[in-house]
């Protein structure tokens, strides 16, 4: 039996993780053990290790870099490469998924906020509203949106931000995300954010609902996949429709994703296959 380690957050972490956690737990069996993440103790000892819940590294990435390098030191086995978690940490691999030919939302990074780099960044768009984003985060924290009048959160004064211009079909439509375990598409949903919002995450109001991919979708994920280094496990490719009908990455999920399994139509078998063929 393949002995797995799940990475969680701590356990009096804010969010309710304890029930997710235990669905991986009964999905992939008695093998499984729970560490989480900052005090994971010896892992030497498992066959593979699941980042998929590793919520809260985006408050304290110092020691997420630190934990990533001694793991890689130790040469332990995880579901996706640690090479590729650190890459995927920061969302400025979406530059580096541009230079590829992916179709990413328009990017602008300031490595220390400012008025300047907003507006700077509205010009180039040509738009008047802004969604700033820290380049390390989960959850839309210290997500925001900037209308033309609308001051700097202090929160994000002088972070280093990724810069991009509201997509309107967020609103209007949703965001869509593709699920691919072992490089195969298992399922997609469209996350519809509430009414005058455009976060689409559940304690913002969103919701999900089981889409059928569009067939651009799946092209843009299938790009989005190639220009990433493998082997993946588990992937997950969040997209929005733009005004001309096309599709833009909005990120590439390879760390903690949540992937909604409960809209699987197999409910996790291929996950559960793609983790006990591991290569």
């Amino acid at each position: 039996m393949l002995k797995t380690a799940i990475l969680t957050p701590d356990p009096d972490y804010e969010e309710h993780w304890q029930p997710v956690a235990t669905r991986y737990q009964t999905l992939l069996g008695s093998g499984v053990e729970q560490r989480a993440w900052n005090n994971p103790g010896d892992l030497s000892g498992f066959d593979l290790v699941l980042p998929l819940m590793a919520w809260g590294y985006q408050r304290d990435p110092v020691h997420w870099f630190f934990a990533l390098d001694v793991w890689e030191t130790a040469g332990l086995k995880f579901a996706n490469p640690i090479a590729t978690l650190r890459w995927n940490t920061n969302k400025d691999y979406l530059f580096d998924l541009a230079e590829a030919g992916v179709a990413i939302v328009p990017s602008q990074l300031a490595h220390r906020l400012t008025r300047g780099d907003v507006d700077a960044a509205r010009n180039a768009f040509g738009v008047d509203t802004l969604v700033i984003k820290p380049t390390i985060s989960g959850g839309a924290d210290g997500t925001y949106r900037l209308g033309p009048n609308d001051p700097i959160p202090f929160d994000v004064l002088k972070r280093e931000m990724l810069i991009q211009p509201l997509m309107p079909m967020i609103a209007r439509e949703g965001e869509f995300s593709l699920f691919y375990f072992a490089g195969k598409f298992s399922h997609a949903i469209l996350k519809i954010p509430e009414h005058g919002d455009f976060r689409v995450q559940e304690q913002f109001g969103g919701r999900e609902v089981t889409i059928d991919a569009p067939v651009a979708a799946l092209t843009l994920a299938k790009a989005a996949l190639a220009a990433a280094s493998g082997p993946l496990t588990y992937a997950r490719v969040d997209m929005v429709r733009g005004e001309d009908g096309e599709f833009y990455l909005m990120e590439l999920e390879l760390i903690e994703p949540s992937l909604f399994l409960d809209h699987a139509r197999d409910g996790g078998a291929a996950f559960v296959a793609a983790v006990a063929n591991r290569p």
